[in-house]
């Protein structure tokens, strides 16, 4: 039976890769990053000309293959606009909200190499000069990054190098306490991509070869909706996506269980995989809960309408706050991770 070892092992690994920007459309670096990480652990891995890290845990039979999918690709923005006043107009990459994202530390990364400082700040944040400040709606165009640099003008900011299509990263401000709860930034989906780590780290300590060949597919392009559209392996019959378990009212799931679901916005997951996860669940003794999502999309559904013939499921650590600054418990981890030895039976 997997230890403990293997969650904190698998929250080292996150923390590391949360340290790397990496918004959709921005992941060499990541990518780069997970490829070493599973290598080291004795895996092949090699990055998709598409950006993403395809690994294969081995396994003996190869005509009924499981594909686990996570993404490291997390939310972001882009510079939409460089105004006259030498702040930036952004537009979101992916489900980032201004909202959220309002006061929180940015990097501005260059085409040629330099990261610049700044903040997202509502237009006119002061609120002893806005007499609006509460009552003004949050989006992208009442909201500005605020650069940390001496800029009044367009052309000033130019010359920092900064140009319209430049990544704006968001800090994750990663952070473990001391009663075992996870919080940052991106939790969805560099938390699975730890799991998948310490699972693979379980395999290689214990050299154990799954009956079933076991390929894992870190996608880059999941939170635009895309990510899991190509690089299925031949044999592959299951995907699971290894993706943020939600938390929230209506859902019965905690940040210290592992979720497995059975329906989202896309439709339902496969009866028999949905079936097999719960009774993997139940083997292991893994703290668990089953939900539905109402508002939630997965890179196995992309594989689905890439045309891929294969049966489906979602798993993964409770998140609350998703698209947010995310939390999530060791206990997650830690359940999820008895869940993927159980189905596996290793």
């Amino acid at each position: 039976m997997i230890d403990r070892f293997y969650a904190d092992y698998a929250w080292e690994q996150t923390a590391a890769l949360l340290a790397i920007d990496s918004p959709s459309g921005f992941t060499k670096n990541a990518s780069a990053w997970v490829k070493d990480a599973f290598a080291r652990l004795g895996f092949s891995a090699s990055i998709t000309t598409k950006g993403g890290v395809l690994i294969d845990l081995g396994g003996q039979d190869t005509d009924n293959g499981l594909l686990l999918e996570a993404h490291t690709d997390t939310l972001g923005a882009m510079v939409a606009e460089i105004k006259g006043s030498g702040r930036l107009r952004v537009t979101p990459l992916g489900g980032m909200r201004a909202e959220n994202g309002e006061a929180e530390n940015v990097r501005v990364y260059t085409r040629d190499g330099k990261i610049i400082e700044g903040t997202l700040q509502l237009c006119n944040a002061s609120v002893h000069v806005n007499g609006e400040y509460g009552n003004t709606k949050r989006g992208f165009d009442t909201t500005e990054v605020v650069l940390d640099e001496d800029v009044t003008s367009a052309e000033a900011v130019r010359a920092l190098g900064i140009e319209v299509g430049d990544i704006v990263c968001f800090d994750p401000r990663t952070r473990r306490t001391a009663s075992g709860y996870l919080k940052s930034r991106f939790l969805d989906d560099k938390l699975s991509v730890g799991i998948l780590l310490g699972f693979a780290k379980y395999l290689a300590d214990h050299k154990t070869v799954p009956a079933r060949r076991v390929y894992v597919h870190v996608t880059v392009y999941e939170e635009v909706g895309h990510g899991g559209a190509a690089s299925v392996p031949a044999g592959v019959t299951e995907a699971i996506a290894v993706d943020m378990g939600c938390v929230g009212e209506g859902l019965s799931c905690t940040e210290r269980q592992v979720s497995i679901c059975a329906k989202d916005s896309g439709g339902p997951y496969s009866y028999e995989v949905v079936g097999k996860l719960i009774d993997a669940a139940k083997k292991t003794g893994a703290g668990y809960a089953v939900d539905v999502y109402p508002h939630y999309g997965s890179d196995v559904e992309a594989t689905l309408r890439a045309g891929f013939d294969l049966r489906h499921g979602l798993i993964g650590a409770g998140v609350y706050a998703s698209h947010g600054y995310e939390r999530s418990h060791m206990d997650g981890i830690f359940n999820t991770l008895k869940v993927l030895c159980g189905y596996l039976e290793v």
